[in-house]
This record gives structure tokens, sequence and C-alpha cells, in this order.
């Protein structure tokens, strides 16, 4: 009888060991909502399929309203793995206790992407001086508050630079969208002017050109580093090697595997990376807080001058320029 419950313990605590490896294997790749979740999952989960068929692994595609959705989703250890913009995935490394270990490959060899502000060809814009002539009589369709190429980038470059606020007080309106959603708005002729990114660009091109053809480009950015893959920390070293060895080869040779890279927005695979791609977007956020706080008339004089000094130390720490301690 002893035997018996013995070997029912062994097999419990088997069963038990089984199912928290099961559960290690478990992972849930997050999204960001670039696009509507339906064309997501179709330009995806074809990647996702290679990847559990030769990982072993049990990995499901998760998507959100937001990009928000996702670094939650990644903080609170809903979402392991995900896809992000360098914007989104600041946030994931600071917040989240993510890390990036990849970044895509472009089919035409492009080191990364680049930033525009997009109308349609029929509106009455036809350069920038006509947007920022009178920009309270301008409707802007905006990025997600996380996107790199639709808020952080033109925040800084486009709209910080020429010290002209995102908001209601400095325009007529301002709609924050979707990628998709603000380049249908320009195509369709319901929105003056709206931020975008030359991939989303180019895949118009490509599938619709009648659309692409309505599209006006006002202004480009410099070039923003290729989109980032992060994953949680925590993830064992074992599942860690198994995604490094299938992100790092895919799409290398194999034609069905090219094929779905090019699916996705023109991507050709992928190559290793760290959080030091975050560098400029690091630079850009900070300057970005420095202007706030310099336009900031709540703030006492003192206050002003320690906080900018903080931000100070910061972009000089990223730069390399910090004093030695």
């Amino acid at each position: 009888m002893k035997l018996l419950r013995f070997l029912l313990a062994g097999a419990a605590a088997c069963a038990t060991f089984a199912s928290v490896t099961a559960h290690a294997e478990d992972l849930s790749f997050g999204i960001i909502s670039t696009d509507s979740s339906a064309v997501l999952k179709q330009r995806w989960q074809p990647l996702i399929d290679d990847l559990n068929k030769q990982t072993g692994l049990s990995v499901k595609a998760f998507f959100a309203t937001d990009y928000a959705g996702i670094i939650e989703g990644m903080r609170f250890n809903k979402v392991q793995i995900g896809y992000f913009g360098n914007a989104s995935a600041m946030e994931a490394v600071d917040r989240a206790n993510g890390e990036v270990f990849a970044k895509v490959k472009y089919a035409n060899g492009d080191a990364g992407y680049h930033s525009v502000l997009i109308t349609n060809v029929a509106s009455r814009f036809k350069t920038l001086d006509d947007v920022f002539r009178n920009t309270k009589d301008v409707n802007l369709g905006f990025g997600d508050p996380n996107s790199t190429s639709g808020s952080l980038v033109p925040g800084y470059y486009l709209f910080a630079k020429r010290n002209v606020p995102v908001n209601t007080s400095a325009f007529k309106m301002v709609l924050p969208a979707s990628h998709e959603a603000n380049l249908l708005a320009v195509v369709n002729n319901k929105i003056d002017v709206a931020t975008n990114n030359t991939i989303e660009l180019a895949t118009l091109q490509k599938q619709h050109p009648d659309k692409y053809a309505q599209v006006r480009v006002l202004w480009t950015s410099p070039i923003i580093p290729s989109d980032p893959l992060v994953w949680r920390k925590d993830l064992p070293d074992a599942t860690k090697e198994k995604l490094r060895n299938f992100f790092y080869h895919y799409g290398e040779s194999d034609p069905h595997e090219k094929a779905v890279m090019a699916a996705i927005t023109g991507f050709a695979g992928f190559a290793p990376s760290s959080n030091e791609q975050l560098r400029a977007v690091r630079e850009i956020a900070l300057f970005q807080q420095k202007q706030k706080i310099a336009n900031d008339t709540q703030l006492s004089d003192d206050d002003r001058k320690t906080q900018l000094a903080a931000l100070d130390a910061k972009l000089a720490a990223l730069s390399g320029t910090a004093p030695k301690q």
C-alpha cells in the first residue's frame, strides 16, 4: 500500500512538472495595432504557424486595440514575445521587463523606414508651408501615442521643432488613429493631413495602386531603425534559444518562408539586435520632455531648472558624454 501511495505521489509530481513545463512552452505573441486585427492576423498567422511547427512551442497571437494593450500585456506576463515599433519597444523594456532580441529586415535592403505626413492629392495642402500657415484650420490625423512613426518621430522632428504642440489649441482637430485608419481617411479625403510611414505606403502602392495615387507626401522624416522583436527577460533560456534559432534564420532561403515574410509588409527576415537600437528614440523622447518642461508655466524656476538638469544628465549618459564618477 505504501508502495502504491509512493508511486501515485511520484506520478502526481511528474504530472505537475509536466504541466509547469508545458506552461513554460505556451507563449503569447503580441502584435502592435498598426492595422485591424483581421489584417494583422492574415499577415502574421502563417509565421506563427511555422514558429510552432519548427520549435515545438505553443504560440498564439495576441492583438489589442492599441499599443498600450500589448505593452500592458507584457507587463503582466500575458504577452511573452511581441512585434513592436521602437517607441513601444522602449516602453516594454522600461515598464514590462522586456528586452529587444531581434529586428526585422526589409526585402529592399533598407536599414529602416520613415515617418511621413500625407494628404490627399486633391486637398488644398500642396506643401508643408500650407499646413503650418494656419494650423487652427487643419484637421490632423495623428498616430497611437506609443507609435514611433505615427507620434514620436513626427511629434519631435515635424511639430516640436516648429514649436507647434499637437493638440486642439494648435489644430482645429487632432484625431489619433491607427496607420490604416489614417491612411484610409486621407485616401477618402476625410481628413486634411495625417502621419503615417513608408511601410504602409509601400503596401498600399503594391496592393491598391489606384488608392496610392490619391496620396501626396508632404514631409519625410530621417530614417527610423527597423522594428524590433521583444521578449520578456525572464523567459527560460531554452525557450529563448528556440526563438533565436527560429527568427535569426527564418526566411533566409526557403521559398515558403520568403513568401510569408514578403506578405508582412515587405519583410525579408530578422537580424539579431539589442536594447541599444532604442538609443535614438530615447534621445527624441528626452528632448520632447525638455520642451514640455521648458514651456510649463505651472513650474517654478527652481523646479524647471532641476528637472531640465536631470534630463540633460540622461541625455549625456545616452550620448556617452556624462562625466566620469
